[in-house]
C-alpha cells in the first residue's frame, strides 16, 4: 500500500500539561512529539491539532470539570508544540476527534484528494482521547501507528491501553525515532 501519512497530536494542551487535569510526567513526551513535528514538517507530511475547545453545555464538563473551555488559555496548545502557519487545527467537545468535526474531510483533502489513508498519532490521555480517536479512525479504515513514547496516561495505564489498542484495533505501537526511521516512506503531497 501507498502511505500517505498525516501525523494527530492530541489535546496536547496548557490545562493538560500545565493546568488542572495536568499528567504526572507528561513533560517527558513533548520533545519527543517536537522531533516528530519537525520531521514531518520538514518532510511535508500534514499534521493536525485536535483540540479539546469546550462550551459550558458539554457532558464532558460533569465527569471531569471545566478544562479546555473555549477561547481560553487552558484551550491553547502548549507553546513548546505552538501550531505553524501550514499545520491544521481542529476543535472537538467530545473524546473523539472524529465526532461532530471535520476531521475526516480534511484527511481526505491531502495528497491532492486522494487523502491521508495512515495515521500517525500522539497526544494524551491515551485511554480516553486517543483511544476513542484511534476507535473512530480504526472503523473508518486507516491504517493506524501510535507514537508510544508520544502519549501519555496514567501510570501503568499506558502499556495496558496500547495492548489493547494493539490487539482490539490492529494499530501498530512505536517509538518516535523508529517511526522516523523505518516506518515513514512518505509521498509529497
Amino acid at each position: 500500500m501507498n502511505n500517505r501519512y498525516a501525523i494527530l497530536v492530541i489535546d496536547m494542551l496548557n490545562d493538560f500539561i500545565n493546568g488542572k487535569l495536568r499528567l504526572e510526567g507528561v513533560e517527558k513526551i513533548v520533545p519527543n512529539i517536537q522531533k516528530l513535528l519537525d520531521f514531518a514538517r520538514h518532510h511535508n507530511i500534514p499534521i493536525i491539532y485536535c483540540n479539546d475547545s469546550h462550551l459550558p453545555e458539554d457532558k464532558e464538563l460533569k465527569i471531569w470539570g471545566k478544562h479546555a473551555m473555549k477561547g481560553t488559555r487552558g484551550a491553547q496548545v502548549i507553546k513548546e508544540l505552538k501550531p505553524m502557519p501550514n499545520d491544521h487545527v481542529i476543535t472537538k467537545n467530545t473524546y473523539s476527534a472524529f465526532f461532530n468535526t471535520k476531521l475526516k474531510d480534511l484527511l481526505q483533502s491531502f495528497y491532492q484528494g486522494q487523502g491521508a489513508n495512515s495515521l500517525i498519532v500522539t497526544g494524551i490521555h491515551t485511554d480516553i482521547c486517543v483511544k476513542h480517536t484511534i476507535y473512530d479512525a480504526f472503523v473508518n479504515g486507516y491504517d493506524i501507528t501510535i507514537a508510544e513514547d508520544g502519549v501519555k496516561a496514567l501510570p501503568l495505564v499506558d502499556k495496558r491501553i496500547l495492548k489493547y489498542m494493539k490487539e482490539k484495533y490492529a494499530i501498530e505501537v512505536k517509538k518516535i525515532k523508529d517511526i522516523v526511521r523505518q516506518t515513514l516512506q512518505f509521498t509529497v503531497h
